[in-house]
């Protein structure tokens, strides 16, 4: 690597822009998957299936693809994760022709492969650059993800009506993306791969870990706050096009909402460091707070649009600080399957609010789902005020 620029050297550069068509594939499935959905169900409430179809998929994966990566190596295992991209999003592509629906929801669980892939961006980061630089470089590639907070909206909006069959174009462009993806990923040289050395076996039980109250809030926290990002945003689309506002608008509110998850991530690990990561998870639960509030004003472009920006802001406040807190609450030698632990209740959470907010939505209404959104918000809000309580006891014991 060239010490004059020991951060963004060319590999890392290309895997950012890898990191930008993930989630340009994540973000225009969440805009178009519902309402395709809702298009195609045979129930309205089977609307956001395909968006569930999706996050179950990852969860499934999950296993799979870090087999794949142990065995194949990082290259080879990304690509396979993008072929799988480009095929899934074909499948898309031809259920929405067709009009078949359950072939929908199976095209996008098999995209979940893709996704599970893409979580694993940002530890390949690390490897790319030298060891000071690290830190920043996972940093940037997940800032990566604003290329696909523009493109992926755009996109859908754009190839909307190309073809007669509505975002039949959308599911296209996303499997020549995936195939761009190919492109550059075969320029990226990864260096020897990494192995761990530590069996799941080795440290304290699961049981033992899960049962620290530091570890039960981070928990609670990333998993609670992942659904309620996932549960207001998967039903946004549908809740836009049910109050009459065209799917324009709709890009716009989910370009900035991803925005807003992904932009602060250059400043969110200092104010951890600087305020520690309750005060700075508490922010972003205020602002949960704030965006339902908001959204409970009213059903005009400015109000979604705050209200999910918030939501995104909300989001990466509380994801980011629930992960700082986990890393306090475990072992080196426990790491894989403690963080296997969150991720599995992350996931699990986020299928049940994608399923959840098809069947809130077209049953209920957008204000009942924001409402019921304050449960799993106080939840958290509880489990905070907890913690610290119990932590100042400690301190002053």
């Amino acid at each position: 690597m060239s010490s004059k620029h020991p951060l963004l050297n060319k590999n890392l550069v290309l895997l950012i822009i890898c990191q930008g068509l993930f989630l340009t594939n994540n973000v225009t499935f969440i805009a178009i998957n519902g309402l395709v959905g809702l298009s195609l169900a045979p129930l309205s409430w089977m609307a956001t299936l395909p968006v569930m179809g999706y996050v179950v998929g990852a969860a499934f994966s999950t296993s799979i693809v870090a087999k794949s990566q142990n065995r194949f190596g990082r290259k080879t295992s990304f690509q396979l994760g993008l072929l799988v991209a480009m095929l899934s999003a074909l499948v898309c592509a031809y259920a929405a022709f067709s009009r078949n629906f359950w072939l929908l929801v199976t095209g996008t669980f098999i995209a979940g492969y893709y996704s599970a892939n893409g979580q694993l961006y940002r530890f390949a980061a690390a490897e790319l650059t030298e060891v000071s630089q690290r830190d920043k470089a996972v940093s940037w590639v997940l800032a990566g993800g604003i290329l696909g907070a523009v493109i992926g909206p755009n996109l859908a909006s754009w190839t909307r009506n190309l073809f007669d069959t509505a975002f039949l174009g959308a599911y296209l462009t996303l499997s020549i993306a995936a195939l761009i993806g190919i492109l550059v990923m075969q320029c990226i040289h990864f260096p020897e791969e990494f192995k761990t050395q530590h069996s799941l076996a080795d440290g304290r039980p699961l049981k033992s870990i899960l049962q620290q109250p530091v570890f039960m809030v981070a928990v609670i926290g990333a998993a609670l706050g992942y659904g309620v990002m996932n549960l207001l945003m998967a039903a946004t689309p549908l809740a836009m096009q049910i109050c009459g506002l065209p799917f324009s608008d709709t890009a716009l509110v989910l370009e900035w909402h991803v925005i807003g998850m992904f932009a602060p991530g250059f400043f969110t690990g200092a104010l951890i460091q600087r305020f520690g990561a309750l005060k700075i998870m508490g922010v972003g639960v205020s602002l949960n707070f704030l965006c339902i509030f908001i959204a409970l004003t009213g059903t005009d472009l400015h109000q979604f649009f705050i209200a999910l920006f918030l939501l995104g802001v909300g989001w990466n406040f509380l994801f980011t600080g629930s992960t700082s807190l986990a890393m306090t609450a475990y072992k080196p030698n426990e790491r894989d399957k403690a963080q296997a632990s969150i991720n599995f209740f992350v996931f699990g959470t986020m299928a049940f609010t994608s399923f959840g907010s098809g069947a809130l939505i077209t049953s209920q209404g957008w204000n009942i789902l924001n409402l019921g959104s304050l449960i799993p918000v106080i939840i958290t809000a509880a489990a905070l005020i907890w913690l610290a309580g119990a932590n100042k006891k400690t301190q002053t014991a």
